[in-house]
């Protein structure tokens, strides 16, 4: 979908400065290169440079004409999801991300499209369906360039269906419809630990947070006003890199400057933060937020060393005793990469149980909803293969002794900031009296544990001062 208002807006904000937007064709091939979707085994300077690491979803696309920025763009179950956000300035120097406001109303409404096809990936069909009414819901939720409703769910995908916009000049346009019935909201804080360990010294072990508060209010009124308040234990890590949803009406500027890019001090935000917002009608995500907690959930050690036809693994969990030991799930996942078939397994277990992958290329360490008293566990075992075939996974990065354990876990009512919110924090100026829900949990996503016998891929923050 491409708007030449936008377009033309956006030459007259850059100036000298401003790069077109090539043909679709054009942009999508230099799109693909710069994810690395082609060819990622050659080097190409401006894209694979040491000094150009990126550390978010935000990305310059060289074309023909020069380098688009900022591009949003990330890759959700074989699709690719991106959007060219209007930057309302020049762009010579670049502005810091968190002033370009289309970028989080880009983020939002791409979300919003991803929320809408991701329920029919596996059904080629609906999926065809859905992208080809995508057009019409677009001029609904953002007509001229602008999100006006990023629930892409909640419109309509025939212009038949289209009902017509509410009368109260009041009621704002991403309340798409007013609620009736008893007055109650719910509130999930969601937190997803990133982990990358490797029990070295001379290697740092890196870890991060990243939670996101959705919210569903079923409130009577065309524009009824929330308050909610995030609070945080005392001398917890404060909250960083937030990002709120575009019908938050007011926000502290304290608390949107804080940033994980640059080290803490005093001066830093640390709450309570509160939001007061109009809701939209169905579930949103109130805000995105970062932390620097001092310790990642599960510390781990693995070791695999050859010998002779074998594979000798060890591996080694502790759970930190601030975590809450109450998992709906642990477990975790061993591949053997550029191997065979595992055709002799012997292993020695002090807790839980250990399955075989159906491809017999993975071992499955399934640690159950509880650690033991201690709060470690130890696997040790060898391993032995067969001939190798098409079907077993290969790994570029992955040769050799290069490997990994990956942690899978959830648990509930629980985060790593400790960061929460009650019904007490929760301010509603309307009729009646809510019911309020509030849950938490804390969610594994890329946790692992690199072999300490052998080279690991290492990420840093920054590699030129």
């Amino acid at each position: 979908r491409r708007y030449p208002t936008v377009e033309i807006r956006a030459e007259t904000f850059n100036g000298s400065t401003h790069v077109p937007v090539p043909s679709d064709s054009a942009f999508l091939k230099a799109l693909l290169l710069e994810l690395r979707l082609v060819d990622e085994h050659i080097f190409v300077e401006h894209r694979d440079t040491c000094r150009r690491i990126n550390h978010s979803s935000v990305y310059s696309v060289r074309t023909q004409g020069g380098d688009l920025w900022p591009v949003l763009a990330f890759q959700k179950n074989g699709l690719i999801y991106a959007c060219l956000p209007l930057v309302e300035e020049s762009l010579e120097p670049r502005p810091p991300l968190l002033t370009v406001t289309g970028l989080s109303q880009g983020l939002a409404l791409l979300l919003g499209i991803m929320d809408y096809i991701s329920p029919s990936r596996k059904n080629e069909a609906e999926m065809s369906t859905k992208i080809g009414q995508l057009r019409n819901l677009l001029l609904q939720a953002c007509p001229l360039g602008t999100p006006l409703n990023t629930n892409i769910r909640s419109l309509n995908s025939s212009f038949e269906d289209i009902q017509e916009m509410p009368t109260d000049e009041n009621q704002p346009a991403w309340r798409s419809n007013t609620y009736k019935g008893k007055p109650q909201v719910n509130i999930c804080i969601t937190e997803k630990v990133k982990c990358m360990q490797y029990d070295k010294r001379d290697v740092v072990d890196t870890w991060q947070v990243y939670g996101a508060v959705n919210c569903k209010c079923d409130i009577e009124g065309s524009a009824p006003n929330v308050t909610l308040t995030l609070n945080l234990p005392t001398n917890a890590p404060p909250l960083q890199d937030i990002v709120v949803h575009h019908c938050v009406t007011s926000v502290d500027p304290a608390m949107l400057t804080s940033s994980s890019a640059e080290p803490l001090d005093d001066s830093v935000f640390n709450g309570p933060y509160k939001f007061p917002f109009i809701p939209p009608s169905d579930s949103f995500n109130l805000c995105y937020y970062t932390s620097q907690v001092p310790v990642p959930p599960i510390l781990g050690c693995y070791q695999l060393t050859e010998e002779g036809s074998q594979l000798k693994i060890a591996v080694n969990l502790k759970l930190h005793e601030s975590i809450k030991n109450s998992f709906e799930y642990c477990e975790a996942r061993i591949p053997f990469f550029n191997r065979g078939p595992i055709a002799q397994l012997e292993y020695k277990v002090s807790y839980g149980q250990v399955d075989l992958s159906r491809e017999k290329s993975l071992l499955i360490w399934i640690l159950g909803q509880k650690f033991p008293k201690s709060l470690e566990v130890s696997l040790t075992g060898t391993v032995s293969f067969g001939a190798a075939g098409k079907e077993h996974p290969t790994d570029y990065v992955c040769t050799g002794n290069t490997a990994y354990v990956k942690l899978y876990f959830r648990i509930p009512d629980f985060t790593l900031t400790g960061c929460y919110t009650d019904q007490h924090s929760v301010q509603i100026f309307a009729p009646g009296k809510p019911k309020i829900t509030s849950s938490q949990e804390l969610i594994s996503s890329d946790y692992y544990i690199w072999n300490s016998k052998a080279a690991a891929p290492v990420a840093y923050k920054t590699l030129l001062d």
